[in-house]
């Protein structure tokens, strides 16, 4: 379970407040106009900012005293994931040993990924010798081998074709079932939502304003920002009617 309680953060002229549950083992797609707080979110639960007030509890504890590298989770961005002067192999092996030092249990962990993720004949070449959705598996093995209970996603597949992109999140949705991962998947396509989350939060004015199952993700929804939100949507994404 993770917990943002009575979580307030400032930037400049911006305030943002979160008050939520998130439990073990869901999808969860973060929906919401741009600039209202969607990677906020992340960005506090990860560590890379501190809120002002409030607690942030993974399993009743809080770990608001934890630098990033000590909370429970890897976090996969949209670009600038891998190190070019690495093999693909390497870049997965950063997330078992930071000096590359594995174990024979961890070289066939390795691999295991590589081959989940679609990568296991990949593993020699170099970033520049790699697609763009070829390199964000080679990233998302990376989060995987580390074993960590949660993953966030801020937009890391936003930039590859809508075929791709569902085909890497359904990837996602496959992994994290099997290994019981707690998924946060900030997103600007309401489809991907539609196609693989479990659950949703929606944030506008720098709040979580819902936070539901994913199959209350409708135009009617009595949430009228949502609503608005939602209705601007629906010439391309039927479903949510």
């Amino acid at each position: 379970m993770i917990e943002f309680s009575k979580v307030n953060y400032n930037y400049q002229q911006q305030q943002f407040h979160f008050n939520l549950q998130i439990k073990q083992g869901s999808l969860v797609a973060i929906l919401g106009p741009s600039g209202t707080g969607k990677s906020t979110l992340l960005n506090l639960l990860a560590g890379f900012i501190s809120p002002i007030e409030g607690d942030i509890k993974i399993n009743e504890q809080s770990i608001l005293k934890q630098a990033p590298y000590q909370r429970p989770l890897s976090i996969l961005f949209q670009d600038n994931n891998l190190f070019t002067h690495l093999s693909a192999y390497d870049n997965i092996g950063l997330g078992l040993h930071p000096g590359l030092k594995l174990t024979d249990q961890q070289k066939e962990h390795l691999k295991t990924v590589a081959l989940q993720v679609g990568v296991e004949e990949l593993l020699t070449r170099f970033p520049a010798e790699l697609s763009g959705g070829e390199q964000q598996r080679v990233a998302l093995a990376r989060c995987f081998v580390q074993n960590k209970p949660i993953l966030l996603l801020d937009e890391p597949f936003s930039a590859l074709d809508p075929i791709l992109r569902v085909a890497m999140l359904e990837r996602v949705q496959s992994l994290a079932k099997s290994e019981n991962v707690t998924v946060l998947m900030v997103t600007h396509h309401i489809e991907d939502a539609l196609a693989v989350a479990s659950d949703f939060i929606f944030v506008d004015h720098g709040k979580a304003l819902t936070a539901e199952s994913i199959d209350q993700l409708k135009v009617t929804h009595p949430n009228k920002h949502l609503a608005h939100f939602l209705s601007a949507q629906v010439g391309r994404i039927h479903s949510i009617e």
